[in-house]
């Protein structure tokens, strides 16, 4: 799950990281509001939407203007620029072309900025540990760091016996360059970051830029926050932060379902149980020429109605062209998803070509019940049977 900028910069706070005063506001006047409460004589004006890159964005009625982040120097100012970006759709690298409309603004304090940083953290799958990563580079997207000049990146794995030590994020300051009062600043920081992390059950915490302020003081100018989600039933004030309209609808009907949904940009619609097969059925349909819709794990235990749930939320996309079922059976009966596939399809009128690999408990039941469905279901024997006939079949359908 992620949240607005404003909305980390407040759970932060609370940690005692440093961040710059700001305000939300959905208007503009609660924009010039907000400047006029913080002070003057600068602020800056920020689109809050879930995506990065939105200072080098454009918005899509005015591509050759001012980005999504905008440094002004006047009320006035504040309230002019909310004015235009408010209810307007900003383009960035990770919106794509689409955009991303927006419906809140957060008026933030002007910065003296000396130094822009690098501070991130996420939990390393291949060492089980929380991973401090830290760059001279800041304000820069740290894949292209890591891309240019890998070098450039500070790596420290803290292990979970011992917690992050003082020499730890001396470590990381030292290699930041700091020096002086800078030093015992980032390691209260890092510190305080650290212990959001764990608290939170966060899985990515990055600040970029994280700022030396011309006093000597390190602040985060930016902050972004993903959670874990199987671990938000513990938080419930976290997941009322939650902005379902920077979210997919499909995502969203997928949770209320108890389905793990994730839209892709192809057109071959996959439904499996588990989310290991899942990424191996839509690795062998790029290996046999197609791309796939969406990666959608209907679970180990699904019923009849998740399933048929789970075959309508395939078909909300208007890109399938065709539908993959993959399913091996082991908690999961063979016969309970052909009933499921069976239901959904006769519901919602099937017209794309839909191939289904059964295996597991209960199979010849479930072939049984596809074979007799009356409907015009391709069966498969194995999974690259399946892929090949798949993609086979949406590309003659489209001929």
């Amino acid at each position: 799950m992620n949240i607005h900028e404003y909305q980390a910069k407040t759970l932060l706070r609370k940690y005692g990281v440093a961040v710059p005063a700001g305000r939300v506001a959905f208007s503009a006047q609660e924009a010039a509001d907000a400047a006029s409460a913080l002070g003057g004589p600068v602020w800056v004006v920020k689109s809050q939407i879930h995506a990065g890159g939105r200072g080098a964005g454009r918005f899509s009625n005015d591509p050759d203007g001012k980005g999504g982040v905008r440094v002004v120097k006047s009320v006035d100012e504040v309230r002019e620029n909310a004015q235009k970006m408010l209810a307007s759709v900003l383009v960035t690298k990770q919106t794509g072309p689409a955009g991303k409309e927006v419906k809140r603004l957060y008026i933030e304090e002007g910065c003296d900025i000396a130094r822009e940083l690098y501070l991130g953290m996420l939990v390393d799958r291949a060492t089980s540990r929380i991973t401090i990563m830290a760059s001279t580079e800041g304000g820069m997207e740290i894949e292209e760091v890591a891309h240019r000049t890998p070098e450039k990146i500070l790596k420290v794995a803290i292990d979970p016996a011992t917690g992050l030590q003082p020499f730890h994020t001396r470590q990381i300051a030292f290699g930041l360059g700091l020096s002086g009062k800078q030093v015992s600043a980032a390691s209260k920081f890092i510190t305080a970051l650290y212990q959001a992390f764990v608290d939170l059950d966060a899985s990515i915490v990055e600040v970029n830029p994280l700022v030396v302020t011309g006093s000597g003081d390190v602040m985060a100018l930016d902050a972004k926050i993903n959670f874990d989600d199987n671990a938000l039933y513990r938080h419930p004030d976290i997941e009322k932060l939650r902005d379902e309209d920077e979210e997919d609808p499909a995502e969203i009907e997928a949770a209320k379902h108890g389905l793990n949904y994730v839209k892709l940009d192809g057109n071959i619609g996959c439904m499996v149980n588990g989310a290991g097969l899942a990424m191996a059925t839509m690795d062998i349909i790029k290996l046999y020429g197609g791309e796939p819709a969406n990666f959608l794990d209907v679970g180990g235990g699904a019923t009849q109605e998740r399933v048929s749930s789970a075959f309508k939320l395939i078909l909300r996309d208007p890109k399938v062209q065709g539908i993959l079922v993959n399913i091996f059976g082991g908690i999961m009966r063979c016969d309970v998803i052909a009933q499921g596939v069976v239901a959904a399809a006769r519901e919602v009128d099937l017209r794309v070509p839909l191939v289904v690999r059964l295996a597991g408990t209960n199979v010849d039941a479930g072939r049984e019940i596809l074979r007799t469905s009356g409907l015009t279901i391709i069966p498969a024997e194995n999974l690259a049977d399946a892929a090949d006939k798949i993609v086979s079949a949406v590309a003659a359908a489209q001929h």
